[in-house]
């Protein structure tokens, strides 16, 4: 399958072709377009509640603003806590078990890159737009969930339905052990028939289908520590540097080149002695230009779009690595950390029903966004469980940068449509 990812941009006309939306439909969108400044407002709240991954009070702060509005929605709630050794907050899941409906899961998350050191703390309005930490990524999304619940249950729609809502408190930086940190989130897929992502939407004419996985990969390689004069001899070897170079050029002429794979050496540090902490990203290495390197390590990023994809790349690696030079050894590890969320059948449906709704809206359509412009979220742990839906958040601009900004113009367009969204799906 290939993907467009050519963004686009479409003036948005409020006008809605009212032959296709439905008088339940019609009362959910006059009541958000009625509530458009107290959604504002309640987004500017959470914004203004600094909820950095490691905040772990922040984070509780600001998922309990949540767990108000959802208690009132009628939604059973509950918090998480994960165990001290994770340092992390927890989560915030509630769910309303109204029928015999389909089960809808809404996932957002609760944290920001932003930590209360960074100097990016608040809400700023400047006419359609507003700036702030988490503004676009993802309390708008995570305020769409909310307002888009509270217009179904203004329409008389909410009552008889099956949805879950996950909001993750460490989608940024998640906790490990991963089976514990997302064993929560994914005991709720296996309970749904369709899971919906808020994360940031890449326009009003973009939805997501696929995300790549993502995986940390680990080269170290030794060489015979000698007098740089007799290098390439029988008795010295090429040395650390020289394999590593070896096997880092080969995969780059002989495994790059897939469709939607990537994998990027991100660190690389060489000589007689080296010394990495991954935990802070900050190395030392000790060398000198006459002697030979021994020691040398590189960690990298690789990034794919179905296990499958992932299991061949690391096979090539592995045999590249393992052809080493004189007097040189070679070893690769791999750690994982998101799957990857597949376009399937039924994700193309989900995005065929979202593309209705938008047009019967009066906003175009919408076509499935280039996974490889997208990074990893929380979705990903749950694709192989149930048929998703991501990128239905709001839309904005300089996401982890303190340039961060929502495009509040599309704020209710947005939540509108993932009203009707959750509507049909839950009702079909």
């Amino acid at each position: 399958m290939k993907y467009q990812g050519i963004f686009l941009l479409f003036f948005i006309t409020i006008s809605i072709q009212a032959q296709k939306i439905s008088s339940e439909e019609e009362e959910m969108l006059n009541f958000l377009k009625e509530k458009e400044q107290e959604q504002i407002n309640f987004l500017e709240k959470t914004v203004n509640i600094n909820s950095g991954t490691l905040n772990l009070a922040g984070v509780r702060e600001v998922g309990m603003v949540y767990k108000e509005e959802l208690d009132d929605l009628g939604f059973e709630t509950r918090w998480i806590s994960m165990p001290d050794s994770l340092n992390r907050a927890g989560h915030l899941f509630a769910e309303l078990n109204g029928g015999n409906e389909k089960t809808i899961l809404l996932i957002g998350h609760l944290d920001s890159v932003f930590e209360e050191d960074h100097e990016f703390q608040s809400f700023s309005r400047s006419g359609k737009s507003a700036a702030g930490p988490a503004a676009n990524d993802m309390k708008g999304g995570n305020a769409v969930i909310i307002f888009a619940l509270k217009a179904l249950q203004a329409a008389g729609e909410l009552e008889g339905k099956n949805i879950i809502v996950a909001f993750t408190g460490d989608e940024e930086k998640p906790g490990h052990p991963l089976s514990v940190s997302r064993y929560d989130l994914i005991e709720a897929a296996k309970k749904a028939d369709i899971a919906l992502g808020f994360e940031t939407a890449s326009g009003m004419n973009y939805a997501t289908i696929a995300r790549r996985g993502s995986s940390g990969w680990n080269l170290k390689v030794n060489g015979k520590q000698a007098h740089s004069s007799g290098i390439f001899s029988e008795n010295t070897g090429a040395g650390a540097i020289f394999e590593a170079a070896r096997i880092l050029n080969s995969f780059y002429s002989y495994i790059r080149g897939d469709e939607l794979l990537s994998f990027n050496p991100g660190v690389i540090l060489g000589g007689t002695n080296v010394d990495y902490n991954p935990s802070k990203s900050m190395g030392t290495a000790f060398g000198k230009t006459n002697v030979v390197a021994s020691e040398l390590e590189v960690y990298g990023g690789l990034r794919f779009i179905s296990e499958e994809q992932k299991e061949e790349t690391r096979n090539k690696m592995r045999e590249i690595v393992k052809n080493n030079l004189p007097h040189t050894s070679a070893a690769i590890s791999f750690t994982d950390s998101y799957p990857a969320m597949e376009p399937t059948k039924g994700n193309i449906k989900l995005l065929e029903v979202l593309d209705e709704i938008s047009q019967d809206l009066g906003y175009g359509k919408v076509e499935a966004y280039d996974p490889g412009r997208r990074g990893a979220a929380d979705i990903s742990f749950i694709a192989e469980y149930v048929d998703g839906l991501d990128g239905l958040g709001v839309m904005g601009s300089g996401a982890h940068s303190p340039s961060e900004t929502i495009n509040l113009e599309t704020f209710i367009p947005l939540t509108e449509r993932a009203a009707l969204l959750i509507h049909r799906l839950s009702s079909n």
